[in-house]
């Protein structure tokens, strides 16, 4: 959303406007200021919600700009009895966390003929790991992220707790692009705050405005950025 890419524009300068082919799609294209002091040249895709609107994107802008690397930022739901707003979130893969071809002798999470997990480049892993401060931005959770249609909440979180018991949040649009990175063989990594918990306990906070959590995830990965 907008409001998930608006604050990485503070970090961006030497800006110009990208044309795109989709309706919906917006890009801007730049010097992205890193926690370091350095800058590298990025191009900041706002893809719109969901699985089909982020693959659209990806495709696009990754055979447009043939990037070094693509990166999935924004806010996501925690799925951990323990994961607090404003954690971040970073996947070491991705899985269709919806997807249930079990009757045909698939994986839970798998969509026939592809892989249960979109696994995150463990370059972009390690630099998250070694990057991120986890005092700054909430505790750093990383694990496998799961993309979907369908909200997870105290509905159904139980069944996803139990079916993917490490995954550390959920989505609309992380396991699209990876698997679109996947097929272009571009290195991919999530990296997401958290701004609301899918099976909230008594007495926790369940809730951040998505300008804050998006936030975070802006400065988990100018971070990882820096560390590379």
């Amino acid at each position: 959303m907008d409001e998930e890419s608006a604050p990485f524009n503070e970090f961006l300068t030497e800006v110009s406007a990208v044309s795109t082919p989709l309706a919906g799609v917006s890009a801007r294209r730049g010097r992205l200021a890193v926690g370091d002091g350095g800058a590298i040249d990025a191009v900041l895709v706002t893809s719109n919600i969901g699985l089909v609107a982020a693959a659209s994107a990806a495709s696009w802008a990754t055979g447009e700009f043939a990037p070094a690397a693509v990166i999935s930022a924004g806010t996501g739901g925690g799925l951990p009895a323990d994961i607090s707003v404003g954690d971040i979130a970073v996947a070491e893969a991705c899985t269709y966390g919806t997807a249930d071809a079990t009757e045909f002798g698939y994986e839970r999470g798998q969509v026939p003929r592809q892989p249960v997990r979109f696994e995150s480049s463990p370059e972009l892993v390690a630099a998250a790991l070694a990057g991120i401060p986890g005092s700054s931005a909430g505790a750093l959770r990383v694990g496998r992220i799961l993309s979907g249609d369908t909200f997870v909440t105290t509905r159904n979180v139980a069944d996803m707790r139990e079916a993917f018991p490490d995954a550390v949040a959920t989505d609309m649009e992380s396991c699209a692009i990876s698997q679109t990175a996947s097929a272009f063989g571009v290195p991919f990594i999530s990296v997401r705050g958290i701004s609301d918990l899918c099976g909230p306990s008594a007495g926790q906070d369940f809730h951040m405005g998505v300008d804050e959590a998006a936030a975070h995830s802006r400065d988990a990965v100018r971070a990882l950025l820096a560390a590379l």
